[in-house]
C-alpha cells in the first residue's frame, strides 16, 4: 500500500452512513455522483475542500447505521486517502476493505490530531505522523492479505487479479 499524506477533516463519534452519504442520493450507481454529496449533511463544505489523500479523523463507531457500501465508496471517490477513527462499525470496516479504502483504528491519534493538521500515514508499519504537531502514533497495520486486497482496489479486483 502506498503511504498517504494530507490535510485532516475531523468528525466526532457515531458518524453514521446517512450523513456520510445521505439516502436521497442512493438511487445512482455512479461513484463520482455519490462523492459529490459525501459528508454534506455533517459538513456541507467537505467536498469543496477535500483533496486527493486528505484524511478523515473521527471518534468511536465511525460508519454506524446501514450496511450500504455507498458510504466508504463516496469517501474514497471524493479523494480521501484514509479514515482514522477510534473504532469503526464492523460492516463499514468490512465494506471499506471490500472497496479498497484504507482505514486505521487508533484511539490516541483520533483524540490528538486536530482538524487542518497535515498527517502522513505509513500503511506498512501503521505509523501515523502528525507533521503539524511533530507527533506520531502506532496503529495496527493491516495484515498482508488485506493490504493486498486494498492495493488491488478492493475484493473483487483482487479476485480478478488472482485469476489472471
Amino acid at each position: 500500500m502506498e503511504n498517504v499524506q494530507g490535510k485532516v477533516f475531523k468528525f466526532g463519534n457515531n458518524v453514521d452512513t446517512d450523513v456520510i452519504i445521505p439516502a436521497r442520493y442512493l438511487n445512482t450507481p455512479d461513484a463520482a455522483e455519490l462523492a459529490d454529496h459525501c459528508m454534506e449533511d455533517i459538513d456541507p463544505e467537505f467536498v469543496k475542500h477535500v483533496q486527493k489523500n486528505d484524511i478523515i479523523v473521527a471518534g468511536w463507531n465511525f460508519g454506524c447505521g446501514s450496511s450500504r457500501e455507498h458510504a466508504p465508496l463516496a469517501i474514497k471517490t471524493a479523494g480521501t486517502g484514509c479514515v482514522i477513527a477510534k473504532s469503526f462499525a464492523r460492516i463499514f470496516y468490512r465494506n471499506a476493505i471490500n472497496i479498497g479504502m484504507p482505514i486505521l483504528e487508533c484511539e490516541a491519534a483520533a483524540d490528538e490530531i486536530r482538524a487542518g493538521d497535515t498527517v502522513h500515514i505509513d500503511f506498512a508499519t501503521g505509523v501515523i505522523t502528525d507533521l503539524t504537531q511533530n507527533r506520531s502514533w502506532q496503529a495496527e497495520p493491516f495484515p498482508p492479505f488485506i493490504q493486498k486486497i486494498i492495493d488491488a482496489g478492493g475484493l473483487l479486483a483482487s479476485i480478478r487479479k488472482e485469476r489472471v
